[in-house]
């Protein structure tokens, strides 16, 4: 019986890193951008020429490491891409760089709504 908990270990790490990389809710946006929160798209930066958020900046995920230092890691961070699959990855280099309140805000679009 004991042998079978083995195969929740693997669905479990999945689970949490599924969990880990959702977007952020409103309200942790909403109060993130009243303590001073930075926004970062991370898509290319052909696509963020064609649109972007104007308080915004772009710092494309293959150059997130390399431009680390833009960023003030005492404030929030707010991350979006187009979909939100390369802003949860940002997250994780930028946690993992000591970043404390990092958020992924999935699409860029949506910082619009939650902006007003």
């Amino acid at each position: 019986m004991l042998e079978n908990w083995i195969y929740l270990i693997p669905i479990a790490a999945i689970g949490y890193l599924l969990w880990s990389r959702r977007s952020a809710s409103a309200a942790d946006v909403k109060a993130a951008l009243a303590r001073g929160a930075q926004i970062v798209d991370v898509r290319s930066k052909a696509e963020y020429k064609a649109a972007a958020h104007p308080k915004s900046i772009n710092i494309p995920l293959d150059e997130l490491e390399k431009q680390i230092k833009k960023l003030d890691p005492s404030k929030p961070v707010l991350v979006c891409c187009a979909s939100g699959v390369r802003s949860g990855s940002a997250v994780s280099v930028l946690k993992q760089k000591g970043f404390k309140e990092v958020y992924n805000i999935g699409t860029w679009q949506r910082i619009r709504s939650l902006l007003g």
